[in-house]
């Protein structure tokens, strides 16, 4: 009998990130809800989050976090320990790479959001990244997605589609699946070029969400 393909997401915050208020209990619950079985939790600047993820799912939780480099923001899976925020890209992605991780490239063409990667420093990094996100269901333009791809795709990278999710109702419509998963970098690698994406848009009003959570955490309520 063929297995069913892994259902997984490689970017996803919890109430770790200053911009979520989900709770790991919520994020488990939902991603069970959508039929996830795999997903890196990858918290702005700390792994607390797919930590406490990874306690109480059922499911593989990837260990990750989305670095704001000096130069834009750089997700690490599979990490062992917290990169710094605030190195270059290039450095960033040296640690994630020297604790046996992997270099995500997040949103690199989304033209509302201010932490994108610079241009300029692609040339230097892409040469260290694992794998691209083709297909962010925050970008608001559609045209972000489509270079993101033509970039992969030029530079020979695996593609993955993501929720980029910060409020439990953004989970589940956009996901990639993969045809195996063995727990490993090398493994999840090697499914990525036969992965399959499912690629639904979020509404630009979730981001209205991040805004709000925002405040609220400002406010010391959230």
């Amino acid at each position: 009998m063929k297995p069913h393909p892994i259902k997984a997401d490689f970017h996803m915050h919890t109430r770790f990130s200053p911009d979520s208020q989900t709770a790991p209990q919520r994020l488990v619950a939902r991603c069970q809800e959508r039929g996830l079985n795999l997903v890196a939790v990858t918290d702005h600047n700390t792994i607390a989050g797919a930590h406490a993820v990874a306690r109480i799912a059922p499911f593989p939780v990837i260990i990750g976090a989305e670095v704001k480099t000096a130069d834009g923001d750089l997700i690490g899976l599979f990490l062992q320990e917290e990169v710094p925020k605030g190195l270059s890209a290039v450095e960033t992605a040296k640690r994630i790479k020297a604790q046996g991780g992997l270099v995500f490239l997040p949103h690199p063409y989304d033209t509302v959001r201010r932490s994108v990667m610079r241009k300029s420093v692609l040339p230097d990094l892409l040469p260290l990244v694992d794998a691209v996100e083709g297909f962010n269901a925050r970008n608001v333009f559609s045209g972000a997605n489509t270079r993101a791809l033509t970039l992969a795709r030029e530079h020979r990278k695996p593609i993955v589609a993501v929720s980029d999710a910060h409020h439990p109702l953004e989970i589940g419509k956009t996901y990639t699946l993969l045809p195996f998963y063995e727990g490993t970098p090398e493994s999840l690698l090697m499914a990525l070029r036969e992965a399959v994406l499912v690629c639904r848009p979020s509404s630009p009003l979730v981001h209205g969400l991040t805004v709000w959570s925002k405040v609220l955490r400002r406010l010391g309520v959230a």
